[in-house]
């Protein structure tokens, strides 16, 4: 038995255009940057919304281009992985050495399958069988 929830949502953009997305989300949502980020950091986080679900903005390789991505949080990665992979979804990558997965659903929309990352997992999350 295993829980997951979506807990993420992410808007990635390539270097080049990261910084001024990132000020136009800010603004968008009328949030401020977290103190303390790194400027060479890949996530700069929006902060919590409804239901702990976390926004941020994640800086991908040149080669990727703009795009929206979920992460589904679970206590028990590979069952969580597996449970979406009979449902039509297959692996891409394991990422930080095997602690998470990048997935894509049946229509290739890319996902990650990651543990669990926002205060409120416990009460949110969907018990599997």
């Amino acid at each position: 038995m295993h829980k997951s929830r979506i807990g993420g949502i992410f808007i990635d953009h390539p270097a080049s255009s990261f910084e001024a997305s990132l000020r136009f989300w800010l603004a968008a949502t009328g949030r401020e940057l977290e103190p303390g980020a790194e400027e060479n950091d890949p996530f700069r986080s929006l902060g919590l919304f409804g239901g702990d679900v976390v926004v941020q903005l994640q800086r991908v390789g040149e080669g990727t281009g703009p795009r929206v991505h979920l992460d589904i949080d679970t206590d028990d990665v590979e069952a969580e992985v597996q449970r979406l992979e009979a449902l039509g979804a297959r692996r891409l990558e394991s990422k930080d050495n095997g602690r998470f997965w990048q997935m894509v659903d049946p229509g290739g929309l890319v996902f990650c399958v990651i543990p669990p990352h926002t205060p409120d997992f416990d009460e949110q999350a969907t018990v599997w069988p």
